[in-house]
């Protein structure tokens, strides 16, 4: 079903979600810390307000690569997911992602060209993805360090 394979995809991506999250908030620098501590933020004002503006660039890159990972994982989602081709009416029908489709084209008809233009899209929708990351991120992105 699309449930679970959303969930196989979810728990392959946490650890790189988690650990890219990590890595940027180690990156803010110490003293952005210690200043608005000593201005007077408490600890929820510094995380809010100083700590994560300054990490949304390292995370978003995280979720980015991510992403991606996601969308190249055929495997998992071949055997959770299914390899129906028609449009799933609940999370419970089991439906078809492109990797699955273009890989099912290629190996059981043997349409190379079809299957080119599923890999087509399936380029395009990243790029779209990181475009509107990286948008998201210089809009959000608040520190000049």
């Amino acid at each position: 079903s699309i449930l679970s394979g959303g969930l196989t995809v979810a728990i392959i991506i946490l650890p790189t979600i988690i650990r890219s999250t990590e890595e940027a908030l180690k990156t803010v620098p110490d003293t952005y810390r210690e200043a608005s501590l000593g201005l007077g933020a408490t600890k929820f004002q510094t995380l809010y307000k100083v700590i994560l503006p300054s990490a949304i660039p390292g995370i978003l890159s995280g979720v980015i690569l991510s992403i991606g990972r996601v969308i190249g994982e055929s495997a998992a989602i071949l055997l959770t997911a299914g390899t129906v081709a028609k449009m799933p009416l609940t999370v419970f029908d089991s439906a078809r992602t492109l990797t699955v489709h273009a890989y099912l084209l290629t190996k059981e008809t043997g349409n190379i060209q079809t299957a080119c233009g599923v890999g087509l899209v399936l380029i395009v929708i990243v790029f779209a993805l990181n475009t509107i990351a990286k948008l998201v991120a210089k809009k959000l992105n608040k520190a000049n360090y």
